[in-house]
């Protein structure tokens, strides 16, 4: 049982972070793909996979489809999902997480059918499905709600290859109609598909089982309808939220960071904003390192889908923003209550003002932070007060830890590693299952 636990962050701000630490795995790479294995004929093996609570509630939920799931290192799993026997999803995990919704286009593949709850997850503002349900439409599906599922269903044998054109990229429909159609009969075209790394790595993964695709990291993908995907390796691409997060961290306490095991050329625009407000960015094949000492001044930022700037990583720039000089205007493009984390920076006396009609955050920096209690509503929301607890004087107690165990692999311990002082709750571990999922872990501080 996947419980919430009123967990606790205390951090103590104003220690400049030096060192390197290295990223982990993609959560929003790792989800779907699991999901995926439930085409595969064979155990799938994948390598870099995050251990962390999104990644916990997927396990549970391909487990009682009646996939078998273990840990054969550290942060490899295999998933064996021969025995899937069911296209419905229960309700009580797929409503903890937006990314169950995944399953649909993997049940449809296999079975001709799926029956999935409406998605949960964060509250980030209307999540509507209409483009989902357009790509099933397309490959030969009658689609219907009722009692909070969506039911998909083949009117053929198999699915059938068709045109899907998205009315605006989108990440969630784009898996989706990839996983649905990789064994479709036919030849399925996805234009104004979603360009996301995640994206791409999924299609990556399903090309290694014998799918094809081309198209990939481009708006517009082919997909060729293969009879069956074998079992195989694959090993996930590396965060990029988190690397943002931690690189963050270390600017906003004008600091000296480098975050390793990353692909700089997944976060091009996030640099440039970064470059923009005077910070010290160098980076090589697999490393990024800021230098925060000489802080210029605001910049301004619109989310986009990629390449443009990640939503994911907008509140996270707003608390960097709150300690810089100048004016930052903040745009959010994506999701239309990102901001309901702004009134947690006030209370540690950020000057944000938030316009509703235009989604529209305008940032007055060079504040002095301090230290204050705040709740975490979302995953981004947390890791930004966690960001401007390390830059505010005196301690910050972040409620909701919980939330941001959905998505950072033991941030504490990162944080820490590069010098930071940041600390669980007494006595309060993550939110776990299956058993086991986080064993204390060690990051070595490299000076």
């Amino acid at each position: 049982m996947l419980d919430r636990l009123e967990t606790t962050l205390r951090v103590r701000g104003g220690v400049r972070l030096e060192g390197s630490v290295a990223t982990h795995g993609a959560k929003n790479a790792a989800l779907p793909i699991m999901a995926a294995a439930i085409l595969c004929k064979g155990k799938v093996t994948l390598h870099r996979v995050p251990r962390i609570t999104d990644v916990s509630v997927m396990w549970s939920l391909l487990e009682a489809l009646g996939a078998r799931i273990r840990y054969e290192g550290d942060n490899t799993v295999t998933v064996d999902a021969s025995n899937v026997a069911s296209y419905r999803a229960p309700y009580a995990l797929v409503r903890k997480l937006a990314a169950s919704f995944d399953i649909v286009g993997p049940l449809l593949g296999r079975f001709g059918k799926a029956e999935v709850p409406l998605p949960g997850g964060c509250v980030l503002g209307t999540r509507a499905t209409d483009m989902h349900e357009q790509a099933f439409l397309a490959l030969g599906c009658d689609v219907r709600s009722a009692h909070g599922y969506l039911i998909a269903e083949s009117k053929y044998k198999r699915l059938r290859g068709g045109t899907i054109e998205f009315r605006m990229p989108s990440v969630g429909a784009t898996k989706n109609a990839m996983l649905a159609a990789v064994l479709a009969q036919g030849t399925t075209v996805i234009k104004n598909a979603a360009m996301e790394p995640e994206v791409v790595d999924l299609g990556y993964f399903l090309n290694a089982m014998g799918a094809k695709i081309s198209g990939l990291a481009g708006d517009t993908i082919t997909i060729e309808g293969v009879k069956e995907l074998s079992g195989g390796e694959y090993t996930i691409i590396p965060d990029r939220i988190v690397t943002g997060t931690l690189l963050f961290a270390g600017a906003v306490t004008r600091g000296d960071v480098t975050v390793t095991g990353c692909r700089p050329e997944h976060l091009e625009a996030f640099m440039l904003k970064l470059q923009e407000c005077g910070v010290d960015l160098t980076y090589g094949e697999d490393w990024i390192r800021v230098d925060g000492s000489a802080i210029t001044g605001g910049t301004e930022i619109l989310t986009a889908p990629y390449p443009g700037f990640p939503t994911d990583l907008q509140p996270q720039m707003v608390s960097f923003l709150t300690t810089v000089p100048g004016t930052s205007v903040v745009e959010e493009s994506i999701f239309n209550a990102r901001f309901s984390y702004v009134n947690e920076l006030a209370r540690m006396g950020a000057d944000v003002r938030v316009s509703m009609e235009s989604n529209t955050a305008v940032v007055k920096g060079a504040a002095q932070l301090s230290g204050a209690p705040v709740e975490a509503p979302d995953i981004r929301a947390g890791a930004a007060l966690v960001i401007a607890g390390l830059a505010a004087a005196g301690e910050t107690e972040i409620i909701g830890l919980e939330y941001i165990d959905r998505g950072y692999e033991r941030l504490e311990e990162l944080l820490s590693a590069l010098g930071g002082q940041v600390q669980r709750s007494s006595g309060i571990t993550p939110l776990v299952e299956p058993a086991g999922i986080f064993e204390t872990r060690e990051y070595p501080r490299v000076s």
